[in-house]
């Protein structure tokens, strides 16, 4: 498969990285509007660079990452579409729901293949939990909570943190539980930022079933958990640690997990399901339901009220 990057920055270096790993990938080039940046890379991994995108586009490939800040994936995204080429885009899949739709119906147009970044599907404790769940040694999932906090990045000036990291979790809490967000109520505001820095995120689901998303840019450490309560059992998922603790009356137990990085597992995911067609995981409509779910808890703060998804 030959595969391209665009935008090398803090994630699109590790898309060039383990492309360049994998037996059955050819990377192809890289592109970036740093030149010097892109230079750089490009002598790393001695693969050519350009700093405009469609002359990377050119250059017959099968896939290529788009790794840009999030107001350029629909622009860039429809290139390659009419490149032919499938994508990877980072999430949140657009900046706009308008985009977004726009993105994913001219791929499906197409015949291109289109994947969202949503990388927390890819760590091997969420995959575990999963499983877990589906499984029904926790019972019947009523609740599922989230801590993602941590200092601010300054690279982060496009978004705020809903869109930038709280989307994750309810990516990930929407797949956890196999359901879509029927209503949102959130609470946030911007202390440091231009947008929203702290939100605290109450997501509902079907009409009794939870979700709650608390994420800031405030926290000087770096947290990433996750609660799963069930009437059987509560499991503790350390998405760093990549480990998940299943608690119920009379034991504790730990799950297997065989640790791996999330980017690899989800690149290899990528490049297996457009070699044999398989259908895309995250897809493009679940990538849009996060970014509803986001823009939803948005609104909602900014108004004061709970917004129906």
């Amino acid at each position: 498969m030959r595969a391209g990057v665009i935008g090398i920055g803090a994630m699109g270096q590790h898309h060039v990285r383990i492309y360049h790993e994998m037996e059955q990938v050819e990377l192809v080039g890289i592109s970036d509007v740093s030149k010097s940046r892109a230079n750089e890379l490009s002598r790393q991994y001695g693969v050519k660079c350009y700093t405009d995108h469609r002359q990377l586009l050119e250059q017959d490939l099968d896939v290529v990452s788009i790794v840009v800040p999030t107001t350029l994936h629909m622009a860039i995204g429809m290139d390659a579409i009419n490149a032919g080429v499938n994508i990877l885009v980072e999430k949140p899949i657009a900046d706009t729901l308008k985009n977004a739709e726009r993105l994913t119906k001219a791929a499906k147009d197409a015949g291109v293949k289109l994947m969202v970044g949503h990388i927390e599907r890819f760590n091997p404790a969420v995959m575990r939990l999963k499983e877990i769940i589906d499984s029904g040694i926790l019972g019947k999932i009523v609740s599922i909570s989230t801590h993602r906090v941590g200092p601010y990045n300054p690279r982060i000036r496009d978004v705020g943190v809903i869109l930038d990291i709280g989307v994750h979790d309810i990516d990930v809490i929407s797949y956890l539980y196999g359901m879509k967000v029927n209503e949102v109520y959130a609470i946030a505001g911007a202390d440091i930022h231009s947008m929203e820095d702290h939100a605290a995120i109450i997501l509902r689901f079907d009409h009794e079933l939870s979700g709650l998303v608390e994420t800031n840019w405030l926290t000087p450490h770096k947290v990433r958990k996750l609660t799963a309560i069930g009437l059987k059992g509560v499991a503790y998922l350390d998405y760093i640690d990549q480990t998940v603790e299943l608690h119920a009356g009379k034991w504790i137990r730990k799950a297997k997990i065989e640790k791996e990085e999330p980017l690899k597992r989800e690149l290899e995911y990528f490049i297996d399901a457009v070699s044999n067609g398989k259908e895309m995981q995250p897809s493009g409509e679940d990538g849009i339901h996060a970014l509803r779910v986001a823009m939803a808890a948005i609104e909602s703060y900014n108004k004061g009220k709970v917004v129906v998804v």
